[in-house]
């Protein structure tokens, strides 16, 4: 089982300049590359050039990006220079803007015209309301001026000026007020109406004054303003169709991730120089995505520059990937350190399954698991969580909290707790022998075998007669054999000051094998978990029995069963996952993991922006 982390490998390609795009783009396909500038040749006109183009597609985008189509990538190859994609982008960008401005602009104007005939609409929908003339009420002026407003709270204290009269409309989600009155007054009145976040909306000067005919124009004027709009929306698809809008686009939002993620390029005036580091170790990949695209380059794999940071690549199978997360709290492994997703594969469902063992519960985080993992890529853990669960409520005999369906295959937690503490204690000694010989296996890697044999090897050899001292006294001899071995191993490594590192080596042996001793201790805890996840499920059977009795009826124990469970799963497999991640981090990871390593970082993919399509604004 390789558990020593991989070493990303120094690449150098080198492009023409009419193909650095494309070859960007393709090294971001592969998922497997990291760029990191190294080279005398500097490049200074590439990178604010197309910062300048960037920022327009951005003004753009703030005033046009609601009228814009999916953004849609060119079948052909970009097969030049980046400024030339940006100035050509661009270029048809702003044609399709001159062009589609007028008819944007109609557009908007007719959305706001439908809007407040919604809400006129809505005013004349109020049946027991007592309405004015409209038709006068909207001709209002030269000296009388007219309002009406919306509120989305009942119009109380409007504070109406004297020589205003005001009517309200209340409602059941929203009020109306009109008002008319001076001019002067009832731009006043504006003014109180807008600090009660009141929206003011025009009635229309042809409306007619009965309610009936008012409703019956609004809505056939709501139809014709549907009807203009699909044509303006259809003229606007013509402007992209003409204009190659959804390719323009697409390149601007390759050219944004360029300028974004791509750091500084070496370039020439025919040559672009890409350096970095690559997870494909063999070569292979990137020689083979760059053939397929069919693009001219040199590509090298020499040393890596000496003052260059190596980022380490982790090379899991999937099964064990998602424990990756635990290390990654802490940190990246470094070159000379284990990365212990594989074990803790096998290890972090185990400790998870014993504190939660029931065959029913288990079964709901698999699903639960399978469900979220693509929204929530650490649910991916409650799967195998999910599956020692159902193998430990085998044994215990547990589904959905009850015990008289299954029969127990090992034992009942609670009839026999003191085996449950004293397996608890056994695997934390097995887990922390584990990571004392991970230790041993790094010091090896980093050449300091000889340090661990003459210092840490006696501290181990102390802590096995430690464990095994109840199984056999005689193993107690170890304890003092190994104590005499750690404090010789390191006096003879100090040797200018023996007698001064003799001292410290002994404070250091005792609390080295206190932390050993407690962090041992500590792993009682998943034996007393797991005794609490049965006695909260004896709870929980208890009860369902008690309201079948009180109600007479089955569907009574069920709903309590029912909630029992939802409770157990929800707050103690929180728990449960919290101690485990604890027991990982804290007892298991500090003999070992030092999380010195830098993580690679591949280049992120070109993402395509995308505006909403016109016909989604499509008035109803």
């Amino acid at each position: 089982m390789p558990l020593r982390p991989a070493m990303a490998k120094w690449f150098e390609l080198l492009v023409a300049r009419d193909e650095l795009a494309g070859a960007l783009q393709c090294l971001a396909d592969t998922g497997a590359v990291e760029l990191q500038a190294h080279s005398d040749i500097s490049a200074t006109a590439l990178l604010p050039a197309l910062r300048s183009a960037v920022d327009e597609y951005k003004r753009s985008r703030r005033s046009h990006a609601e009228y814009w189509p999916p953004a849609s990538p060119s079948p052909a190859e970009r097969q030049c220079e980046a400024q030339d994609i940006a100035a050509a982008a661009l270029q048809r960008l702003r044609s399709w803007a001159r062009a589609a401005d007028p008819l944007i602009d109609r557009l908007q104007g007719l959305t706001h015209e439908r809007s407040e005939l919604q809400l006129l609409e809505r005013l004349l929908s109020r049946s027991d309301a007592a309405l004015p003339d409209l038709r006068l009420f909207a001709q209002a002026g030269p000296l009388l001026a007219s309002r009406a407003y919306v509120l989305a709270s009942e119009p109380r204290a409007l504070g109406v000026p004297p020589a205003v009269l005001a009517q309200s409309i209340p409602g059941d989600d929203d009020s109306f007020v009109l008002a008319v009155g001076p001019a002067q007054q009832i731009a006043a009145f504006d003014d109180t109406l807008l600090t009660r976040k009141a929206r003011r909306f025009v009635l229309p000067s042809a409306l007619p004054g009965a309610r009936d005919q008012a409703r019956a124009y609004a809505r056939a004027r709501i139809a014709r303003i549907a009807e203009q709009s699909r044509a303006l929306e259809s003229s606007l698809e013509e402007l992209h169709r003409a204009h190659e809008l959804p390719a323009a686009l697409a390149d601007l939002a390759f050219i944004e991730w360029l300028a974004q993620s791509v750091p500084q390029l070496a370039l020439t005036e025919h040559f672009a120089w890409i350096t970095g580091w690559t997870s494909d170790l063999a070569g292979g990949r990137l020689q083979a995505a760059l053939d397929q695209r069919q693009l001219h380059y040199l590509l090298r794999f020499p040393d890596a520059p000496p003052q260059m940071v190596r980022p380490v690549v982790l090379r899991n199978p999937r099964w064990a990937q998602p424990f990756e997360l635990f290390s990654r709290l802490l940190g990246m492994p470094g070159a000379s350190e284990a990365d212990p997703s594989r074990l803790l594969a096998f290890m972090a469902p185990l400790m998870f399954g014993f504190m939660f063992a029931d065959v029913g519960q288990g079964a709901v985080l698999i699903v639960a698991g399978a469900v979220l993992h693509r929204r929530f890529p650490a649910t991916r853990l409650l799967i195998p969580g999910g599956i020692a669960a159902i193998l430990f409520g085998l044994l215990f005999g547990s589904v959905f909290a009850s015990d008289s369906v299954l029969p127990a295959l090992w034992l009942r937690p609670i009839e026999r707790p003191l085996i449950l503490l004293e397996v608890s204690l056994g695997f934390g000694a097995c887990v922390i022998l584990l990571g004392l010989a991970l230790d041993a296996l790094q010091h090896a890697w980093s050449g300091r075998a000889a340090e661990w044999w003459a210092t840490r090897a006696g501290l181990m050899l102390c802590y096995a007669g430690m464990i095994a001292a109840p199984l056999d006294r005689r193993s107690l001899w170890a304890m003092p054999a190994g104590l005499l071995w750690y404090l010789i191993g390191a006096t003879m490594l100090a040797a200018p000051q023996r007698l001064g590192q003799l001292g410290a080596a002994a404070a250091e042996a005792i609390e080295t094998l206190l932390q050993l001793a407690i962090n041992t201790i500590s792993f009682v805890r998943i034996g007393a978990f797991a005794l609490a996840h049965a006695g909260l499920g004896a709870a929980v059977a208890v009860l369902a029995a008690s309201a079948a009795a009180a109600a007479g009826t089955r569907p009574a124990a069920w709903l309590v069963l029912a909630l029992g469970n939802a409770l157990i799963v929800a707050i103690e497999g929180l728990v449960v996952g919290i101690q485990t991640t604890r027991l990982v981090l804290f007892e298991f990871f500090i003999r070992f993991l030092r999380g010195s390593g830098r993580p690679f970082r591949p280049l992120p993919m070109p993402a395509v922006a995308a505006g909403p399509h016109p016909s989604s604004r499509s008035p109803s």
